[in-house]
């Protein structure tokens, strides 16, 4: 690991942190209430009568709950576990199932989790919760209509930084999964070197320093293998795309920069089957293979 100071962005002051970072302040309150809105919209419109398997406690230590959305009779599905943003402090699974009916329809379940917010969860405890989902996948998912080999994982903004979380090797072998249960992944907006946090706002929640953001930071640890789309909003805030550049570096891909949209509509795009995020998405998912 490089120096623990030695941080992308550390030369700001923190006022300019604060533009970078802080995208609710960007979009400014209405644009952001509106954007919320057709998240809760969007998802419920999406799993009205989807064939699921709502509220299924995956983690008996934290009581966390996920839906699955989207089974189909007789033959498992890929799942697309998509972890919600919200700066680890917001939002939940019911906000965040607007691509479900787009991926039924296309042959792929959708599975949400809920993961217990921050401050009453560190951030080590959400990271762990968001693995166990993934582990509840892959140990019992055949049960609910899914196929536990072929597991992609996507998020937006801090469900990026979760979805980084699962494609770093290393911590596999603590929930007795194979090396590549995640077989694809594709976070949006993400937050990868999380050193940056220890000086916005955000911080008074989740009050890390700078040695524990750094161990929780998907761009300084082992890298992993699995294929990946990197995206991010053309109009994003300046170090989320930053950090999304960054990271695509580091995993060896080019970034999806997608025009025209901003840090909170973007990840809506999958909603629409003809978007180039959802055909980027559908994309990773056809090539996983059994």
């Amino acid at each position: 690991m490089d120096d623990l100071n030695d941080w992308p962005g550390r030369e700001l002051d923190d006022e300019a942190l604060d533009v970078a970072y802080n995208v609710r302040r960007k979009a400014g309150p209405e644009l952001f209430e509106r954007h919320m809105a057709r998240y809760l919209a969007m998802s419920d419109d999406a799993v009205a009568g989807l064939p699921g398997h709502p509220g299924i406690v995956y983690d008996e230590a934290s009581g966390e709950r996920l839906d699955v959305w989207g089974v189909a009779d007789g033959t498992p599905r890929p799942a697309f576990v998509f972890l919600h943003g919200g700066y680890w402090m917001a939002l939940s699974r019911r906000e965040s199932a607007f691509m479900a009916r787009m991926l039924h329809e296309h042959g792929v379940a959708t599975v949400v989790p809920d993961y217990t917010l921050a401050p009453e969860a560190t951030l080590e405890e959400i990271v762990r919760q968001v693995r166990a989902a993934v582990a509840w996948v892959h140990r019992h998912g055949r049960e609910h209509g899914l196929d536990p080999e072929r597991i992609v994982v996507g998020g937006s903004s801090a469900g990026g930084h979760l979805t980084g979380m699962t494609m770093v090797d290393g911590w596999q072998e603590e929930f007795g999964l194979p090396r590549d249960v995640v077989k694809a992944a594709m976070p949006f907006s993400g937050l990868f070197d999380i050193r940056p946090i220890t000086r916005v706002y955000v911080n008074e929640v989740v009050k890390l320093d700078v040695a524990r953001a750094a161990a929780l930071s998907p761009a300084l640890l082992p890298r992993g293998g699995c294929p990946a789309v990197v995206a991010v909003a053309e109009h994003d805030g300046g170090g989320f795309v930053e950090q999304t550049r960054r990271f695509a570096r580091h995993w060896g891909v080019e970034p999806l920069i997608v025009p025209g949209r901003d840090h909170f509509d973007v990840v809506l795009d999958l909603a629409d089957a003809g978007t180039e995020a959802s055909r980027r998405l559908l994309g990773l998912i056809a090539s996983v293979t059994r």
